[in-house]
């Protein structure tokens, strides 16, 4: 023969037995599907409800679980932690999707969970996946079988059920809040899912270097989902080296998870030398510097809270009574990015920060109270002096509590000059700067007809 055919059996030889391994079923399915936790011990996060003695987790180990809603954002293991209450409470276990359900699929499973419980008295879990896509109407056919026991519901959301799901069905369940992993959490699932040759990715021969699983853990914004699937594809698509053995590198882990990475540690120097370099900024008065710092924060994925929160802090700290409606625009920033999140919590983000850059600038009120708080702390304590002091009770005016008190609106332009602390003490010292320059001359007014009551007295 030229060449020998692949695809025949010689005729002078017996057929060769190969042994040909079935391909399974369950190493198709994505590394997040595959790593489910099957226990309360497996589950990442949520300590703070699933934490030893936390309420939720004595509910499912003492088998009393009602109906429950979990809402939280993506991939913080809400179909997982109902699929394990199924498991630890030996209910069965019916699945629909806000999404693709309809009210049909509803009373097929509600008439099927009624006879399991009457004929063998087993429980039945429905977990509802993005419940809030259900219209009232939809909800409302649960109401029955919830408020009956025939089922007990669990439904999963990434909405606040107190807005997105019915009063009623609200009442009839309790609310629990799934929140993002934390680094941490992410990193330590990520490297259980190297390590499981059973269900993870275990049965590779891998090399991850750490820089490399902070920053998927970092840059999966505590989405456990995103993270094992980024792990995955980095694992899958990388060839071995000469050695055997797949190396997972940064320059991986930002090539399988689609972001780069910068230096920007979530704990560490850089982190806090950014924030740091974002508020010195914000307070020299440079707006273009801050904005990069802020891009930078957001690029590396920061909590947006943590970036209004400190905006917040330099809007009293720093603009302070020069321009009183930095506060108030930066608590509102802090209350649109909590709402809205990435990556639209940028833009008013961006807003405060150039409206703080840019604003006047104070720091009165701030060495004010830290003046004040110092002889709190260590000078003698002052006594209230009696005519300030409470007189709405019988016996007060024989104790000279209130008396001798002048109501301040009383007096011309609201102002009565009287002694308000019992000594000469003087803390706040306004600025000429913005807002605060009519600040200092009411103040200036007001102060020289105090010292002038004080003389007189």
């Amino acid at each position: 023969m030229a060449r020998d055919d692949l695809f025949s059996t010689p005729v002078s030889q017996e057929p060769e037995t190969k042994t040909v391994a079935a391909p399974d079923p369950f190493r198709s399915q994505p590394l997040a599907a595959r790593m489910r936790p099957r226990t309360l011990d497996e589950y990442a996060g949520q300590t703070h409800i699933l934490g030893h003695g936390q309420l939720l987790r004595r509910a499912i180990e003492a088998d009393r679980i009602q109906s429950l809603i979990f809402y939280g954002p993506p991939g913080t293991g809400k179909t997982s932690l109902a699929q394990i209450i199924a498991r630890q409470t030996k209910s069965k276990f019916e699945r629909l999707s806000g999404v693709e359900s309809n009210v049909a699929d509803m009373r097929r499973v509600l008439g099927a969970a009624a006879n399991r419980l009457e004929n063998t008295g087993a429980s039945t879990i429905l977990f509802i996946d993005e419940i809030h896509r259900f219209n009232k109407s939809q909800q409302d056919v649960l109401l029955p079988d919830v408020e009956s026991g025939v089922i007990k519901l669990i439904g999963a959301t990434t909405h606040n059920p107190f807005f997105f799901v019915n009063s009623p069905l609200v009442s009839r369940s309790q609310i629990f809040e799934l929140r993002a992993l934390t680094e941490d959490d992410l990193f330590s699932l990520l490297q259980r899912a190297l390590a499981d040759g059973e269900r993870g990715l275990g049965y590779l021969k891998i090399s991850a270097d750490e820089n490399a699983l902070r920053h998927i853990s970092r840059i999966a914004d505590g989405d456990a989902r995103k993270a094992l699937n980024s792990l995955e594809i980095a694992a899958l698509t990388t060839s071995p080296e000469a050695d055997g053995i797949v190396r997972i590198t940064l320059a991986v882990a930002e090539q399988s998870i689609q972001k780069k990475a910068i230096v920007y540690d979530g704990d560490g120097d850089a982190h806090y030398d950014t924030i740091s370099a974002f508020i010195k900024s914000m307070r020299g008065s440079d707006a273009d510097a801050a904005l990069y710092w802020l891009a930078k924060m957001i690029h590396a994925g920061e909590d947006p809270r943590f970036i209004a929160r400190r905006i917040v802090i330099c809007a009293a700290e720093d603009v302070g009574l020069a321009d009183p409606m930095a506060l108030v625009l930066a608590n509102a920033c802090l209350a649109a990015s909590e709402f809205v999140g990435w990556p639209e919590a940028r833009i008013p983000l961006a807003e405060a920060t150039i409206y703080i850059a840019t604003a006047n600038k104070s720091n009165s009120a701030y060495k004010a109270i830290d003046a004040a708080l110092a002889d709190v702390r260590s000078g003698r304590t002052i006594a209230v002096p009696e005519h300030l002091r409470d007189g709405h009770y019988a016996g007060a005016k024989k104790l000279g509590h209130g008396v001798g008190y002048e109501y301040a609106h009383d007096g011309k332009n609201h102002f009565v000059a009287q002694d308000y602390l019992g000594t000469d003490k003087v803390y706040y010292e306004p600025t000429e700067q913005g807002v605060e320059k009519k600040i200092k001359e009411r103040v200036e007014k007001w102060r020289a007809q105090f010292e002038q009551n004080r003389k007189q007295k």
